[in-house]
């Protein structure tokens, strides 16, 4: 017989399934094999007591949580107080702002207006004073006429 390394027993167990599993029913029917077994796989299951440590540290951190988002929702609901009253200033100011711009473009209108009426004035009192510039240079020009005749 070959001398076979536990390499080359492994790899047999790995190819043959019914070897295998009849490998692994030897190793269960014996007491001290069964118990290595148990105590091996009993290293990687969770106790009662694992469990209920778990569970009170789950719950101490969905305590703190809900503290700490309550808190946070406090103050969430403080800042939204606060830029509501900040929002109706404001909408305060921008209605007075608002009526100014209203009231400035009335009295814009109304100066519109009486520039137009002193528009109107100017144009009539330029219309006069020509009207008297000729008027007055006619009334010169007759009498110098005349004076020239008088004087021939």
């Amino acid at each position: 017989m070959s001398s076979l390394t536990a390499e080359d027993v492994v790899k047999l167990f790995e190819a043959d399934v019914r070897s295998r599993k009849r490998m692994a029913e030897l190793l269960v029917s014996e007491p001290d094999m069964r118990l290595a077994i148990i105590n091996a796989v009993l290293r990687d299951v969770a106790t009662k007591s694992d469990i209920e440590a778990l569970r009170r540290e789950l719950k101490s951190d969905i305590e703190s949580l809900k503290a700490t988002t309550k808190s946070d929702i406090e103050g969430l609901r403080r800042d939204v107080s606060e830029l509501r009253e900040r929002v109706s200033k404001l909408e305060g100011a921008f209605t007075q702002l608002v009526e100014r711009i209203g009231d400035l473009d009335k009295r814009i209108d109304s100066l519109d207006k009486r520039i137009d009426a002193l528009d109107k004035r100017i144009d009539y009192t330029t219309k006069v004073s020509w009207t008297l510039t000729i008027s007055v240079l006619a009334t010169l020009v007759v009498q110098f006429i005349l004076m020239f005749l008088r004087i021939h």
